[in-house]
């Protein structure tokens, strides 16, 4: 079902494809801007832990079973990794994404268009039944790009996850099924 590395997946203006070493100041850059991890469960990061982040990457790229496909997301015009976007490969062909993208390119629609481009590859090509994604409920940028995908808002779950202030968040869940997936032009 998963086909061999390297994956390439291209949009318009964008290539979502296989982390490289030479990745790590591109992903250093957005992986320690507090506005990109706000949200996140992660960061912001020192050198160092964007280091382990993109070994990690590397070597799981390299594995002949891929439950968990993490990609840059590279700006064609520039070259640039502006964020990353994993698929997680789960039993039943479900499958779960998430995405990252550095704050200074939000609001250009690239968090979109990468993550068509995934979802539209996971069901096309990976013949996946459910997709999944989750979000903290301030996130309202992610859940945007979902609800522009066609998912639907499953439920909330509450006070899930441990939040940045000691205290815990909520997170939304969201999901499209394959017989819901309609592409759509980015």
């Amino acid at each position: 079902m998963d086909p061999p590395p390297p994956y390439a997946i291209r949009t318009e203006r964008l290539l979502l494809r296989e982390f490289t070493p030479d990745d790590l100041d591109d992903v250093q850059a957005y992986a320690c801007d507090e506005a990109t991890v706000r949200y996140m469960d992660w960061g912001p990061n020192t050198l160092d832990q964007t280091r382990v982040f993109l070994d990690e990457e590397i070597e799981r790229a390299t594995a002949a079973l891929r439950p968990h496909i993490g990609l840059a997301v590279q700006h064609l015009a520039t070259g640039t990794v502006i964020g990353s976007i994993r698929l997680g490969l789960w039993p039943h062909r479900n499958a779960d994404f998430g995405y990252s993208y550095g704050s200074a390119w939000w609001r250009q629609g690239y968090g979109y268009e990468a993550a068509h481009a995934l979802a539209a590859y996971a069901f096309e090509a990976l013949d996946v039944h459910r997709l999944w994604a989750t979000c903290d409920v301030r996130n309202v940028g992610s859940y945007a790009i979902m609800e522009k995908l066609g998912m639907r808002r499953e439920g909330t779950l509450r006070q899930n996850q441990p939040a940045r202030d000691g205290g815990w968040r909520d997170t939304h869940l969201y999901s499209v099924l394959a017989s819901e997936w309609t592409p759509r032009r980015c």
